[in-house]
């Protein structure tokens, strides 16, 4: 099966190739670099690979290799996107003039996996796959998601549009959400028992946080082999993630009418805790430490606003959205990337930035949350991203002076009590995603 196999880029006669090859063949040493980027096959996960291919072919020496996992919901999209990336590969290569016979171009190895996120059961599957299949993994970047949206008040979206733009496109008010959405039985070592009730798992919370957690967690080894540099667990969040549509005592958003924003403002609390002293017992337990190097790190990025159907619209309304999004940009939102491949800037650059750049941008300036920007011309670059709650990067006064064009809605100056606040939540959020992992665990039990 196509899905099942390894594949390796190559160049015949000037064209590109995808050719089988069994594990047994390649030394391991070939392989360097190991990343592995979910819902890999549209939008920003596409956009993702296709911008880690090209990065790798511009900036690493011919004695490095990269081996890109993706994954989709199912096998005919895996076929698909190799098939892609094969076609994007061989157009890389000429657009940069890469010699056909370049070492580089044949050591991008491709490896299509499928999981479907909202299924504890498949997710535990793919990491036991994984951690019999790789050596190690440099950096996963977890991108998969639901938007969990109904459509767009229209009246709405048109007034504040024509009253404060292009704040209104940057800090939507407008997407309808559905409320309530739970994902289907999980098959836990007790679903044959009569009358037997399963926890509800909300959708989006298990699709874009929770399901991606219990993977990380499933393939922790791996990311501890990492011993170059620290393994990097890249989360994927977004400009909405406010604190208002937040509630620890609603964790997975099953109440909320802003399910989406409140899974990402969990995604940026986790992230940007995750180093601190507070959250290392629940840390330590999700990513237990290796013994002679650095433990795996985490960082939160975003996109940028791109023009993607997370949102579901007629395909008249997909032109005139891109349409509002450029002319964002052109009177001056940093944020409008409008294109998935700009917005695929930030995640690459954390997935392939060297570990003292990092270090160094964090011992400087505190963790923080990376954003792609872009200015009117349409260069996009890595960048910082307030958090409210946290500043820039952690730190009391990093923001003040701040354009108010780069600024959520509403955000004042971190203070100090804020800060402490944010550390307290990001301990109980820690805590509540441990017990919340280690229940489903004892009831998935282990299928082997």
């Amino acid at each position: 099966m196509a899905d099942e196999m390894e594949w390796t880029a190559a160049a015949v006669n000037g064209r590109s190739l995808l050719s089988n090859m069994a594990p047994s063949t390649a030394s391991l040493e070939d392989f360097h670099n190991y990343i592995l980027v979910t819902g890999a096959n549209s939008g920003l996960g596409y956009s993702i690979c296709c911008r880690l291919i090209d990065e790798f072919l511009r900036t690493r020496p011919s004695s490095h290799s990269l081996r890109l996992i993706i994954t989709t919901r199912d096998k005919t999209k895996s076929h698909d996107t190799i098939a892609k990336l094969k076609d994007h590969i061989f157009r890389t290569r000429r657009h940069h003039k890469i010699h056909e016979k370049s070492p580089l171009v044949a050591k991008i190895y491709l490896q299509a996996e499928q999981v479907e996120l909202c299924n504890l059961r498949s997710v535990q599957n793919l990491a036991k796959k994984l951690l019999h299949a790789l050596p190690k993994l440099d950096t996963i970047i977890l991108n998969a998601g639901l938007g969990g949206f109904a459509g767009v008040d229209w009246a709405l979206a048109t007034w504040t549009i024509l009253t404060n733009f292009p704040r209104s496109v940057t800090y939507p008010t407008f997407k309808l959400n559905q409320v309530g959405q739970v994902t289907g039985p999980q098959e836990t070592i007790s679903s044959a028992s009569a009358g037997e009730r399963q926890p509800e798992l909300g959708t989006v919370f298990c699709s874009n946080v929770f399901g991606h957690y219990m993977l990380v967690h499933g393939i922790a080894p791996l990311l501890s082999n990492s011993t170059a540099t620290p393994g990097r667990v890249v989360w994927i969040g977004t400009l909405e993630a406010y604190p208002s549509d937040f509630s620890t005592s609603d964790i997975q958003g099953l109440k909320s009418s802003s399910a989406y924003e409140s899974s990402k403002r969990l995604t940026d609390v986790l992230a940007l805790s995750s180093s601190l002293a507070s959250t290392q017992p629940f840390v330590r337990k999700f990513l237990p430490p290796p013994r002679d190097h650095r433990p795996p790190k985490q960082y939160v990025t975003h996109p940028g606003i791109c023009a993607t159907n997370i949102v579901p619209l007629h395909w008249i309304l997909v032109y005139l959205m891109t349409a509002v999004f450029y002319l964002a940009r052109w009177v001056g939102s940093p944020w409008h990337t409008v294109a998935s491949y700009k917005g695929a800037c930030a995640p690459v650059w954390v997935a392939l930035a060297s570990q003292e750049e990092l270090d160094g941008l964090e011992e400087n300036e505190g963790a923080g949350k990376w954003g792609s920007g872009i200015n009117v011309q349409g260069e996009e670059r890595a960048t910082r991203t307030e958090v409210q709650g946290w500043g820039i990067g952690g730190t009391v006064g990093d923001n003040v002076g701040l354009p108010k064009r780069k600024r959520p809605r509403e955000v004042e100056d971190l203070t100090e009590e804020e800060r402490e606040q944010f550390e307290l939540l990001g301990r109980e959020c820690w805590e509540s995603m441990e017990r919340l992992r280690e229940e489903w665990e004892g009831l998935l039990g282990d299928d082997d």
